[in-house]
């Protein structure tokens, strides 16, 4: 650096500058990191015992009862999957195909794209966990503000304990309770009817029946998302509404006669929410990698149910696609909440950097 009489002037070669750029640099780390995912999650599935081959011998063989060649010979004209073709060279092939945008087809569902698939599936659980997630998020703030500001309190104290209570239960915990208790014991609803993610009588498209129908049946799994997920924002907004209760400039909006309405949403409930704009942005990266069990519990097709069904039928390609997919948003969600805490807070990002 070299100071001018207009201000200091950056003598750093171009290269150099590039290097010590803190967004270029949290991007190639990004990067770097979800290759490393890709690949050990490619060289780790293969380990599972059996593949889709040997899947699909079985199940010929004990319900049309083939013999194993016979189911074999079946197996093997109907997949594009060779058992004995090498790992490393099937990695390559995998590499090749992603750099080129290409997911590659799903191994028992021949000629079907995983892309596809992936699409198919993909809305609705950004939907079902997606809407979750933003009303568990606006529900913690609110009662967090309400027991910091009541603290040492009834209300603070209510508040407090059952959010610990719901945080500390799993969500297919919430799922396993809501439907013995609901639906099986008091018969609040019927739990056939509420499987899958619309009614099939019902024409697909932007009408409100279709619209009534989907929201019927994500209701249970929205209900268990929030349940799993409101008690740590509450409890996280509690905790950084109180830190920020006793701030200065909370004391002179106060000494100015400022309503306390005005404070709470002005000054405290701005500043208090910052540090959970960053938690916020983490766990949209998680929307997707969190559905597995409660789907499969609601019998609700989004992505992790088709994530379970490609785990139980071997079928590498779907796997790694979804997780691919999964893999991307976590890793993408903790960049971004990285960014937006380095503008914040400079003073995570190295000095000089711009």
């Amino acid at each position: 650096m070299i100071q001018s009489l207009s201000g200091p002037v950056d003598t750093r070669p171009w290269w150099q500058k590039l290097v010590q750029n803190y967004t270029l640099r949290t991007f190639v780390q990004s990067l770097f990191t979800v290759w490393a995912v890709i690949t050990f999650v490619f060289f780790l599935i293969r380990l599972m015992p059996g593949n889709p081959v040997e899947i699909y011998v079985n199940y010929l063989m004990n319900t049309e009862n083939l013999t194993y060649q016979d189911a074999y010979n079946r197996a093997a004209s109907q997949f594009k999957f060779d058992p004995d073709a090498s790992v490393v060279q099937q990695y390559f092939v995998y590499l090749g195909q992603l750099l080129r945008g290409d997911m590659g087809e799903s191994i028992t569902s021949t000629g079907t794209k995983v892309s596809s698939q992936i699409l198919r599936y993909l809305p609705w659980t950004v939907f079902c966990v997606g809407s979750a997630l933003l009303i568990s998020f606006l529900l913690g703030m609110l009662l967090g503000m309400l027991a910091a500001y009541f603290r040492n309190t009834w209300v603070d104290n209510v508040i407090s304990f059952l959010a610990s209570i719901v945080s500390a239960v799993p969500d297919y915990i919430w799922a396993i309770l809501i439907l013995i208790i609901f639906g099986v014991q008091l018969k609040w609803f019927n739990v056939g009817d509420m499987r899958g993610t619309y009614d099939p009588a019902t024409p697909p498209g932007f009408n409100l029946p279709f619209i009534l129908s989907a929201l019927q049946h994500a209701i249970l799994p929205i209900t268990t998302y929030v349940l799993g997920s409101i008690g740590r924002w509450v409890l996280a907004m509690r905790g950084s509404t109180t830190s920020t209760l006793g701030e200065d400039y909370v004391n002179i909006a106060r000494a100015r006669g400022l309503k306390q309405n005005r404070i709470m949403t002005a000054y405290v409930g701005r500043n208090a929410a910052l540090p959970l704009f960053t938690l916020l942005a983490i766990s949209i990266g998680f929307v997707l990698g969190g559905s597995v069990i409660v789907e499969e519990a609601f019998v609700y097709k989004g992505l992790g149910s088709f994530l379970f069904w490609s785990i139980s039928q071997r079928d590498y390609t779907s796997m790694q696609g979804v997780l691919l997919i999964i893999t991307i948003a976590v890793v993408f969600s903790n960049m971004l909440a990285d960014l937006l805490y380095s503008r914040l807070d400079p003073r995570v990002r190295v000095t000089g950097d711009k």
